[in-house]
């Protein structure tokens, strides 16, 4: 295989570097209120809901995540309060990285200008990116944009901010229906699926499919 030789590598970060503990944070703050042989769907829905609370005009992430723990409380027919909400959005800038991403990271690094383009607000998304402990050349927030992914405005405010065609980057996500349809769609030159176990491998998108972050310097040839 030809190794790929991106202007830029671009990323999504929680659940794809940062290790995005929505779902366990729900099974604990949940666990008084839904029974355990309905948590599985409880976080499923929520997950659900999270998506669909960021695809229309933006809001703060705190209103998105307080909304889609609200539509999904409503769902189960349990009490919600206000601090549920509150409670997922200040956990999020506490949450490192998957094992395997620092070292493969750092390495990449070093030869390819890294860049970040995330659901997150400004003040949050800093304390991520410096536990992932690599450079990063940009980081770009949906805050930024105004736009969340899976909108094609949050890349299109990216591809503005470099100055580069969609041709030359290389978009690594674990996720299909955030990233890699709309990156795929907006016709960005290479694609990478990190495998995580989020979504299901989807091969029609044409995505270079690694394991784990540890899989990315072997599709640059390093």
């Amino acid at each position: 295989m030809t190794a790929l030789r991106p202007k830029y590598i671009t990323f999504d970060c929680y659940g794809t570097l940062t290790n995005f503990q929505m779902g366990p944070l729900a099974r604990q703050i949940f666990a008084d209120r839904v029974p355990a042989e309905r948590m599985d769907a409880f976080v499923k829905d929520f997950s659900a809901y999270r998506m669909d609370e960021v695809m229309g005009a933006w809001k703060p992430y705190a209103e998105v995540l307080h909304n889609a723990v609200l539509r999904t409380c409503k769902l189960h027919g349990i009490p919600f309060t206000d601090p549920d909400g509150r409670a997922f959005y200040d956990a999020v800038p506490g949450w490192g990285p998957h094992p395997d991403v620092p070292e493969p990271l750092t390495r990449v690094g070093r030869e390819f200008p890294l860049v970040i383009l995330s659901n997150a607000m400004n003040e949050q998304i800093h304390h991520n990116v410096k536990l992932l402990q690599a450079p990063f050349h940009a980081v770009y927030t949906a805050q930024m944009a105004q736009a969340y992914k899976p909108r094609f405005q949050a890349f299109e405010y990216m591809f503005d901010q470099l100055g580069c065609d969609p041709k030359d980057i290389l978009h690594v996500s674990s996720s299909y229906r955030y990233d890699l349809m709309s990156a795929y769609d907006l016709r960005i030159g290479h694609r990478a699926h990190v495998a995580r176990g989020h979504e299901p491998v989807t091969p029609y998108y044409g995505a270079h499919v690694i394991d784990d972050i540890g899989g990315l310097p072997g599709l640059l040839g390093l």
